[in-house]
């Protein structure tokens, strides 16, 4: 797995366009880079949507949002239409950026094993570097305290922490 501090793998894949996005074009930005396992699932589909909502946050701090999942651009341009998302999404079909990023592992669901994408998020930072990484991410926890529930989305987490980054 990677570390903070370590330099982004490398990477060029398509979008849900077919338009080819490489780290080396966008480098210089901050990049917020999740992975997760399937379009139209219902974390993944959770997930897309409360990056998409927090999106003019984002973009007030100057990041990239990027979503990559084995899915095919054309599944990907399916997932945008039909749940109205305004983020880019990369189609790593040959799961090359998820084997490099450390994200395609053997997972374990009702007693089964198999190789899939343990959702994990990424800052990059606009030297190219990991500045943050969340595995196993849980798109929106509850929290109980004090006999009260709360509800902590991850986009949150990983806005406020893109900000104190910045703020070093």
């Amino acid at each position: 797995m990677l570390e903070v501090g370590t330099i982004a793998p490398d990477f060029c894949a398509p979008n849900q366009d077919d338009v080819e996005i490489c780290l080396r074009d966008i480098k210089g930005n901050w990049i917020v880079l999740y992975f997760y396992p399937r379009d139209n699932t219902p974390g993944c589909t959770t997930e897309a949507c409360d990056f998409t909502a927090s999106m003019p946050e984002f973009d007030d701090l100057d990041a990239t949002i990027l979503g990559v999942s084995p899915d095919t651009p054309a599944k990907h341009r399916n997932f945008i239409e039909k749940q109205n998302l305004s983020i880019t999404l990369l189609a790593d079909t040959e799961k090359k950026m998820c084997e490099d990023y450390g994200v395609w592992q053997l997972k374990k669901f009702m007693g089964r094993e198999s190789m899939g994408v343990v959702r994990t998020t990424f800052i990059i930072n606009p030297e190219g570097e990991i500045a943050a990484i969340w595995e196993k991410v849980s798109v929106r926890k509850k929290k109980k305290s004090k006999g009260e529930t709360t509800e902590i989305l991850h986009v949150n987490v990983v806005k406020e922490k893109l900000k104190e980054l910045q703020a070093k």
